[in-house]
């Protein structure tokens, strides 16, 4: 692990995030033994204008006016940055010359900003974490001149439109003069290994301390527990992008000895579906993330059958982990992503091996094996994915 380090961590999502993000739970970590400054993106001028009723972005204009503190220290060791400038909003610039001189200045503003945050705090050789901002960071290692610069991949953000319009130039630019690249799939790394052979997979972390049920205190939720065993289960929000639906409709119909119970909201091609008028498939609808962990001990079989698309080829499967983690047997869609999990889960090929895998998952299921996922899991922890990435970073300071 690294120690006795000045780091400083960029990426999209800012510190005052409602949803779950890795860079900050990797900045908690790395801020353990080291000191980390965490930068929020700066506010650009369109969400100002689009989103100025949000607390978000009303906190970010009154930093902006001087009203509130744009540096503040938020634990022992780590502290947050909102730049005090406003970025333009340029994706929609298509001239590649203009484009390009607009996002110059925006990451000379940017860099300003955190090198006055950094003389603040006296940092000193300092190591640039980007959690892939591939634009207001493009030209940070430059502007910054860091002791190492380490790009972060743990999505494949290019399939978005927003990011492929001038991500697929720009990214593997960045990738290529990055000291190192850290990513969390097996898909991803491979993929910024042909921009730079300094890529790694470097795992992912997880939290499964809620999905521990080994003092057996979860209790199945009544709607389940009305529900005919054995049950092949998804916990997880219903989208026609990332699940397939046909292969659902297939393993219900042909298992007709088990239930098939999906817990999640769902998309408008998932309640039109055929699922609905199957009998012994059943909706649970959407729970408290509290509750998951419950449902999932009901479940004999979990699955996660996606559709293999360029959103879901390379993602990190954390749900993978939490199914896991409470010893289940998990029957996935086969992805690169997914080879990590291979000595673990059961992966089908295609709809019929789907049922096929559902019956031999279930008859090999044993007390040996659950504790066996168990114990790999929770081998996934928050410090054991900082000390992957440590080991890279020491070898460029």
């Amino acid at each position: 692990m690294l120690k006795h380090k000045d780091i400083i961590i960029i990426g999209s999502q800012p510190w005052d995030t409602k949803i779950g993000s890795n860079c900050k739970n990797i900045a908690e970590i790395f801020a353990g033994q080291n000191r980390v400054l965490y930068v929020n993106a700066p506010l650009d001028r369109k969400t100002r204008i689009t989103k100025n009723n949000e607390p978000e972005v009303k906190h970010r204009l009154r930093v902006l006016k001087g009203k509130e503190k744009d540096l503040v220290n938020i634990k022992d060791n780590l502290w947050n940055l909102n730049p005090r400038f406003l970025a333009e909003s340029i994706n929609q610039i298509t001239v590649q010359p203009l484009y390009d001189f607009l996002n110059r200045r925006n990451n000379r503003k940017f860099a300003g900003e955190i090198k006055k945050a950094a003389r603040q705090l006296g940092f000193k050789d300092y190591i640039v974490f980007n959690d892939s901002l591939m634009f207001m960071g493009y030209y940070l290692k430059e502007y910054l001149q860091p002791k190492a610069y380490i790009y972060y991949i743990r999505d494949n953000l290019v399939t978005q439109d927003y990011f492929r319009k001038h991500g697929l130039r720009m990214e593997p630019e960045l990738i290529a003069k990055s000291d190192a690249v850290v990513a969390n799939s097996i898909y991803l790394a491979n993929y910024a290994k042909k921009h730079n052979p300094e890529s790694f997979m470097v795992g992912q972390g997880c939290d499964v301390t809620h999905f521990n049920d080994d003092n057996d205190h979860l209790t199945i939720p009544e709607d389940l527990k009305e529900i005919k065993n054995p049950i092949i289960g998804y916990v997880g929000f219903l989208t026609s992008l990332r699940l397939d639906i046909d292969t659902l409709v297939h393993l219900a119909k042909n298992s007709k000895d088990k239930s098939l119970v999906l817990v999640g909201p769902e998309d408008e091609k998932f309640q039109t579906s055929e699922l609905h008028q199957i009998d012994n498939v059943y909706f649970l609808g959407s729970q408290s993330p509290e509750d998951l962990p419950r449902y999932i001990k009901g479940f004999d079989v979990c699955i996660n059958p996606q559709l293999v698309n360029e959103l879901t080829v390379g993602n990190y499967p954390r749900k993978i982990d939490e199914y896991l983690a409470m010893g289940k047997p998990v029957l996935a869609t086969p992805t690169e992503a997914m080879e990590y999990f291979g000595d673990y889960t059961y992966l089908a090929p295609d709809k019929d091996a789907y049922v096929e895998m559902a019956d031999q998952a279930i008859r090999e299921d044993s007390p040996e094996l659950r504790e066996s996922r168990k114990l790999f899991a929770r081998s996934h922890t928050w410090e054991n994915n900082v000390e992957n990435i440590s080991k890279i970073i020491e070898n460029y300071i």
